[in-house]
């Protein structure tokens, strides 16, 4: 714009000063521009992009590649165009990264009438996470360098990396009320309000018992089972507020604590019990716009970087709903839990006290509570006391604390009558979950599942 006010101000001195060569001079550079900003509004329009790459969840340590086909629909050669395919920046720059890329993503290329141009790289994945792979960021403009133009393209793909599981082989349970599978000598202790099943009548059943719709529709007296009322089965809440994680200890943290939880889902569901997630991190898939899934409508950006920083994670966040799997059994429950800790990110927004609130009504109580925790502020102490309180079991696993950090974290939860409780801080102490426990903190145990 200011080159087309500086060309009509120098024709306008020019005709008032009669100048004939001065004005055919401002002739001339008004057309230029003219065609310049031509050319390059049809060069950024006429292209497009597609994207192949397989989508499918991935494990740690796997790679997918992407290949970024370019085309000039137009009828006019396009003499310089610079793609640049998009990839979590943060996730690619950081140390440790998140993912390595090898080949070129990043290419300068020029393309004749209907041509096309093939981009091709491989993304190996070497953290769990829910990784956008697009769109190509464009940019273009006339030989002279008065316009450019960038433009985003290509429907980006996403893909699921799911955190590592780690085995978890031993389960020494001193509580009266475990996880696990629970074979029960006698049934005197019933949850009436819990219907199991039903059976024939068999001698010395109270009559409270007896089913008189399946004992009318069969002709046979039929009595109800009800369910135990033993907890089995596990319920995690997992802290991921942004306070709990300094930026020093990162990426690691949260993904021992993701890893944590993984492997105590597993290992529950192995058992055949009801496993379940709530959080206070934010769901990945929630963040993903619909705008930038609409290729076309990627137009309009006046510099590269504030296109780039149009598809990059945000990490401030307003929300206020907690991301929860229900507590269930079931084949698919645990492929549910690993695909919602796959997904999970940090967030600054709801605070672990605020999701034990919200939560709360929705846990089940024949399910222990397993709190996963990177720190014991006060107030979550307090949360967990009120869900004891409450009559809950809970088991409160800590990670990544330091020596004084574990006494303070101690101290807080047994003053609010939370006594299971274990650290770990690294896959090593993980896997021996349900053996020892922690020896730096002489406490009882007396909840079934914990971590060393």
């Amino acid at each position: 714009m200011l080159w087309f006010l500086a060309i009509v101000l120098l024709l306008g001195l020019a005709l008032a000063l009669q100048a004939g060569l001065v004005a055919f001079a401002g002739y001339v550079l008004l057309g230029v521009y003219l065609v310049s900003r031509f050319i390059a509004r049809s060069w950024v329009r006429d292209l497009h992009a597609e994207r192949a790459c397989d989508a499918s969840p991935r494990e740690i340590g796997e790679s997918v590649e992407v290949v970024v086909t370019l085309t000039n629909r137009g009828a006019l050669p396009i003499l310089w165009v610079l793609v640049e395919d998009l990839v979590p920046d943060l996730a690619a720059r950081v140390k440790p990264g998140r993912l390595s890329v090898k080949g070129k993503r990043l290419q300068v290329a020029s393309l004749g009438p209907r041509r096309t141009k093939t981009i091709k790289y491989t993304v190996t994945f070497l953290t769990r996470g829910y990784y956008p792979l697009g769109p190509a960021l464009l940019e273009t403009g006339d030989v002279f360098g008065l316009h450019r133009r960038h433009r985003v393209v290509g429907t980006p793909v996403y893909v699921m990396v799911y955190p590592r599981v780690v085995p978890l082989p031993r389960y020494d349970f001193a509580s009266e009320r475990p996880i696990g599978e629970v074979r029960l000598q006698n049934r005197l202790f019933e949850d009436p309000t819990r219907t199991a099943g039903v059976r024939e009548y068999q001698l010395g059943d109270p009559l409270q018992r007896v089913h008189w719709k399946a004992t009318a529709r069969t002709g046979v007296l039929h009595c109800r089972v009800y369910e135990p009322t033993t907890l089995a089965g596990a319920t995690l809440l997992i802290d991921f507020h942004a306070d709990g994680y300094p930026k020093r200890s990162e990426p690691h943290r949260s993904d021992l604590v993701v890893t944590t939880a993984a492997s105590v889902a597993y290992a529950v569901s192995v058992l055949n019990q009801q496993v379940g997630l709530a959080s206070n991190g934010r769901d990945a898939a929630d963040r993903i716009r619909e705008e930038s899934l609409a290729a076309e409508n990627g137009e309009g950006y006046e510099t590269r970087d504030a296109a780039r920083d149009r598809f990059e994670v945000r990490h401030e966040s307003d929300r206020l709903r907690p991301v929860v799997v229900p507590t269930r059994r079931g084949f698919d429950q645990f492929q549910r839990v690993r695909e919602a800790l796959a997904r999970l990110e940090l967030t600054d927004a709801f605070t672990f006290p605020q999701l034990v609130l919200n939560v709360t009504p929705r846990l089940p109580r024949d399910a222990t509570v397993i709190a996963v925790l990177p720190r014991v502020p006060a107030d979550s102490a307090a949360a967990l006391g009120a869900l004891r309180r409450q009559g809950f079991a809970v088991t409160a696993v800590l990670v990544g604390l330091s020596d004084s950090e574990r006494l303070d974290a101690h101290g807080r939860l047994l003053a609010e009558t939370v006594r299971d409780i274990r650290f770990v801080n690294t896959e090593e102490e993980l896997a021996h979950l349900g053996g020892n426990a922690a020896a730096s903190v002489p406490v009882s145990y007396d909840v079934s599942v914990a971590i060393d």
